[in-house]
């Protein structure tokens, strides 16, 4: 497993699952087109960028290109990397034919052309530079009622929404963003600030 120091931008929850058999970091589905027209997710983007630089890994056909470019406009080039898939042309294992390109998207392409690819763009590795520091966990979530109680996503949803972050997330990607954006101390601060412990 690669240890990553950036988020990943990826099109779809396939290319999630690829990835998540190789890297370690936050990786943030566009749901392809989609990115166009949200508007929470754009902010995101932006302010992981921001904070931490992100890195883009679209498929290789036209539409990656798009959204590429989309992402890309709303960017500083100095926060983002472009990590390129070669053109493999074929079909996903679980498609019943190939794209209309042709071309294999980031979940169809072999782990050592993915690893190869961002070795190219210079990606690096790297160790947690907060290796020592407290991470928020699922326990905490559930001491602090946002998950596995009565009110819990109502809960989430507000302490989403003062950090501003997206309130469709995840509970696994909800505490990779935590630990991306605020200590544990901020994380305990911020939940009796909204009064959400019980």
């Amino acid at each position: 497993m690669i240890k990553l120091d950036r988020p990943i931008i990826v099109e779809g929850k396939y290319d999630i699952i690829k990835l998540s058999n190789i890297i370690d970091t936050i990786i943030i589905k566009t749901d392809g087109f989609g990115i166009f027209k949200d508007k929470e997710k754009q902010l995101l983007l932006r302010r992981l960028a921001r904070e931490k630089g992100i890195i883009v890994m679209t498929d290789s056909d036209s539409a990656g290109f798009l959204i590429r470019k989309f992402i890309s406009s709303s960017v500083p080039p100095e926060k983002i990397t472009h990590v390129y898939i070669p053109d493999l042309y074929g079909k996903e294992k679980r498609k019943t034919e190939a794209s209309k390109e042709g071309k294999l998207g980031v979940e169809g392409t072999p782990e050592n052309i993915i690893i190869e690819a961002l070795r190219k763009a210079g990606v690096t590795c790297s160790e947690s530079e907060n290796e020592n520091r407290q991470l928020i966990t699922n326990i905490d979530l559930y001491e602090c009622g946002l998950m596995g109680g009565q009110h819990s996503k109502e809960k989430r949803k507000l302490l989403l929404k003062s950090l501003a972050l997206p309130e469709r997330m995840s509970t696994s990607s909800l505490i990779k963003i935590l630990n991306t954006f605020v200590t544990y101390d901020e994380f305990i601060a911020k939940v009796k600030e909204l009064n959400l412990c019980e």
